[in-house]
């Protein structure tokens, strides 16, 4: 009796055994599982949100590294195509760039290439505080300090002119016929543009009143005494006309000087020889242009740039053409009579040309038949049965 209850209890205790074993392997094994659940959650709350956290920052150590690294691989580019470092441009780079690496891919953006830091990451604002936390500008805590200091140094410039306006009309010499400031080549800043000027993002409507503004400084009679600021926010016109290569004065056996252009229009095509120190003799395929050119309107389309530039008689012109009908050939001779008298002009009659329109060629041609209808845009009549 003794012995089978000696041996229930230790089959007893055995069985409790296993299962305390048992009851520890659950336990370590649900505290594994809530410990793996604890590190996921906490390297979730820990990520970072990088849509909220806005353009990544640079430090300024990061970037002369940067900068120390361009300068050290254009100097290797430069060994490798065997030119100069020292004056290796960036036209050179780009275009060892793509004689090393040709790549066929459309996106230009994703070429390879190489940059000089500063255009590959964005201008950052400086440190706006010092060291006891508190802001340099009285503007910080409007959030655009850069752009309301703008502003506010717009709206002293228009009372500074008006002042000097009120001391003109005070000593009775006010003049509203003064030297206006030049702005047909040139355009205001865009919003994105005046964005990274400021080192800010700024509204549609933002922009808008700083346009305003500058409209208003302008609109007064004596704004030229701010010309610098004015023009220091608007961008030069790249036109066709100032991209164009001049003709350069050529000289015959006898000494005269001469210059050769060729015009476009239509379909017609027209090269002139224009002969410094002529008798304003013109001809057009080996006939007096008076005689060619029918039409007195054709003939003064022609005549043109010689009366705008006050050289009518000076010169002879020795013209041919081909194609399309009188009003393309008139326009083409007169673009080739243009680019070729700008060899004998200064800089500022070459750009009085351009700004009167006659050196940019007329790119307009006729609208082609469209399919179904009677003509370029006229449409058949139509008829109910």
């Amino acid at each position: 009796m003794a012995v089978s209850t000696a041996r229930t209890v230790g089959s007893f205790l055995g069985k409790c055994g296993n299962c305390s074993s048992t009851i520890n392997t659950l336990t370590s094994q649900l505290s594994r599982q809530v410990l793996s659940r604890q590190i996921c959650v906490s390297s979730a709350l820990h990520r970072k949100n990088l849509a909220a956290a806005g353009q990544e920052k640079f430090t300024l150590e990061f970037i002369q590294k940067q900068v120390e690294e361009y300068n050290i691989g254009k100097r290797h580019l430069a060994n490798m195509m065997g030119e100069d470092p020292e004056n290796f441009t960036q036209e050179d780079i780009d275009r060892s760039i793509a004689y090393l690496f040709p790549s066929g891919l459309f996106e230009k953006k994703a070429r390879p290439l190489m940059k000089h830091p500063d255009e590959i990451f964005p201008k950052q604002r400086a440190v706006q505080w010092g060291a006891d936390r508190r802001p340099f500008h009285f503007l910080f805590y409007t959030g655009k300090q850069s752009y309301y200091n703008l502003m506010h140094d717009l709206s002293s410039k228009i009372l500074k002119v008006e002042k000097y306006q009120d001391r003109l009309r005070a000593k009775d010499i006010f003049d509203k016929d003064v030297k206006q400031i030049s702005l047909a080549s040139s355009r205001w800043v865009l919003k994105e543009e005046l964005e990274a000027m400021l080192v800010e993002t700024i509204s549609t409507e933002d922009y808008n009143c700083f346009l305003k503004l500058m409209e208003r400084l302008l609109s007064m009679p004596h704004c030229i005494i701010e010309e610098a600021f004015i023009l220091h926010y608007r961008h030069e016109l790249e036109t066709h006309a100032r991209k164009q290569t001049l003709p350069l004065l050529e000289r015959d056996d006898r000494g005269v000087a001469f210059s050769t252009s060729e015009g476009r229009r239509k379909t017609s095509n027209s090269s002139v020889v224009l002969r410094d120190c002529g008798s304003g003799r013109v001809t057009i395929n080996g006939h007096d242009y008076v005689h060619y050119f029918s039409v007195l309107q054709d003939r003064e389309q022609l005549m043109f740039p010689l009366q705008f530039t006050g050289m009518l008689g000076r010169f002879d012109l020795e013209c041919t053409v081909s194609g399309g009908g009188r009003s393309s050939q008139a326009g083409a001779l007169r673009l080739a009579i243009a680019r070729a008298l700008i060899s004998f002009l200064s800089k500022g009659e070459v750009e009085n040309m351009r700004q009167a329109g006659l050196l940019t060629p007329d790119p307009r041609v006729r609208e082609r038949k469209k399919p179904g209808q009677e003509g370029a845009r006229a449409k058949f009549t139509w008829n109910k049965r």
